[in-house]
């Protein structure tokens, strides 16, 4: 079992400013996250800085990931070492996803620029019902979802700030592998975790 914070951005984002550097050394430090998802926005370039550092640190491990901006609204594909081709229709980034054997999960869905309830009609591997900067209301609403859909409720902290918490994870019934890991969220493997209080790392 290991603890996994699947949404997470880096100054290779626009609107982020977490350095790669700092980003693996306070994952190093955590006392009990050891897995993150570098997420940022339409580009991989912040997941392979933060990869190449974490070289240097053989219990913590970084997943390719990238939040694509797609017309109708934002997914997160793990596992991807490259942008889908473009136009980013939601669907062809589904189907690009499904061709690279990616997992493809509708983020935040009923928060600004979320899927909303298209979500319901595509076909996603996991939904994030846990997102540590959306409310209790919509976070509830995603929870739902993934229930009607049948599938797998993940959680990410979607650090953007290097003094946002990280107090949301995924259980997950995986090793430190990451085709282990994405094998583990497509078979619903996980539950979706939040950390009651501030932890000092």
């Amino acid at each position: 079992m290991i603890k996994a914070d699947l949404h997470f951005h880096t100054c290779y984002s626009p609107d982020a400013t977490n350095s790669p550097r700092n980003t693996v050394e306070k994952l190093n430090r955590h006392p009990s996250i050891k897995a993150i998802a570098i997420t940022d926005h339409n580009t991989l370039e912040g997941y392979r800085r933060t990869a190449e550092l974490a070289k240097a640190y053989p219990d913590i491990l970084i997943i390719p990931g990238v939040e694509i901006s797609a017309e109708e609204g934002e997914v997160i594909l793990l596992g991807v070492n490259q942008l889908p081709p473009e136009p980013w229709s939601v669907r062809n980034v589904i189907e690009f996803s499904k061709k690279e054997n990616a997992l493809a999960i509708a983020v935040h869905p009923y928060r600004g620029y979320g899927l909303g309830n298209l979500a319901a009609k595509l076909d996603l591997d996991a939904i994030e019902t846990l997102n540590g900067i959306t409310s209790s209301r919509q976070n509830k609403k995603a929870e739902e979802l993934a229930r009607t859909k049948g599938l797998p409720g993940v959680a990410g902290s979607d650090s953007h700030f290097y003094y946002d918490p990280w107090n949301v994870f995924t259980d997950i019934q995986a090793s430190l592998d990451v085709g282990d890991i994405l094998e583990a969220i497509k078979d619903g493997k996980v539950k979706a975790s939040m950390i009651e209080k501030s932890i000092d790392f």
